[in-house]
């Protein structure tokens, strides 16, 4: 269970309406505070022109202490988490990324003291960003581009993180490829966080996991197993042999 950095690479032949619906809910939920949250969305073609529908459908999410009712993102967990969280923006912004959306300074009327980050997106990011390279922990949307499939598998697999990765698209024959050559744990077609129900493996894989086994599922059990190992060989009184046996039948 180690980092994560978690792709969403979306076609345009992807349900738009639903696509969006379900990226911004992973980039966004939890104040983007769980190992699955998707943290990069990839568009690919003319996917990247559903860039601005990503960023209305951020700011009208709620950001309010998780108390509130019709809250959609609450606190991160710290100071310290949201001093990070504001620092790694404020990188990107350094080394070129484009600020869509600042979601640094947020004030939230009867918790000014609160730890508030709000949904933040950043477009044009590039793989040597530490925005990118690093796990940020918190409410922001790092967005890429990808002329073709292929370049999106590329990208994915060149990432050292290996926890979840999620592909829209309509098109059976896409994501067949897809789910052969992405080299990523676990994978969801038109699912942006894709962990199997408890019964089966968590599969989260190179930079994102330690140890060759899984928190739950048959790997789980495994773990929680010690292996015993007896050989033995019994005879009845009656038919032992009195002589050694040098011979080996084929028959």
């Amino acid at each position: 269970m180690m980092g994560a950095k978690n792709h969403a690479v979306i076609l345009p032949d992807a349900h738009k309406a639903q696509s969006l619906n379900a990226l911004v809910g992973a980039a966004f939920g939890a104040a983007g505070q769980r190992c699955m949250a998707t943290s990069v969305a990839v568009f690919v073609g003319a996917a990247r022109d559903w860039l601005p529908e990503v960023v209305e459908r951020a700011r009208a999410l709620k950001v309010n202490a998780g108390i509130e009712p019709g809250t959609d993102v609450g606190p991160v967990i710290s100071k310290r988490a949201q001093a990070r969280i504001e620092a790694l923006i404020a990188s990107g912004v350094a080394e070129g990324a484009k600020l869509l959306l600042d979601g640094r300074g947020v004030q939230v009327p009867g918790y000014r003291q609160g730890n508030f980050v709000g949904p933040t997106v950043l477009a044009g990011v590039q793989p040597h960003m530490q925005v990118y390279t690093q796990e940020i922990f918190g409410p922001v949307l790092v967005c890429m581009t990808a002329d073709t499939l292929d370049e999106a598998i590329a990208l994915v697999n060149a990432n050292p993180f290996g926890n979840g990765v999620g592909l829209f698209t309509q098109s059976g024959a896409a994501a067949r490829k897809f789910q052969s050559e992405i080299d990523v744990g676990q994978v969801g077609i038109n699912v942006p966080i894709p962990v199997p129900v408890p019964f089966f493996s968590f599969t989260g894989s190179r930079g994102s996991k330690l140890g060759d086994l899984g928190p739950y599922g048959k790997q789980v059990v495994q773990f929680y197993t010690q292996t015993k190992t007896v050989t033995a060989r019994w005879f009845d009184d009656a038919s032992v042999n009195t002589g050694v046996n040098t011979t080996i039948s084929l028959r």
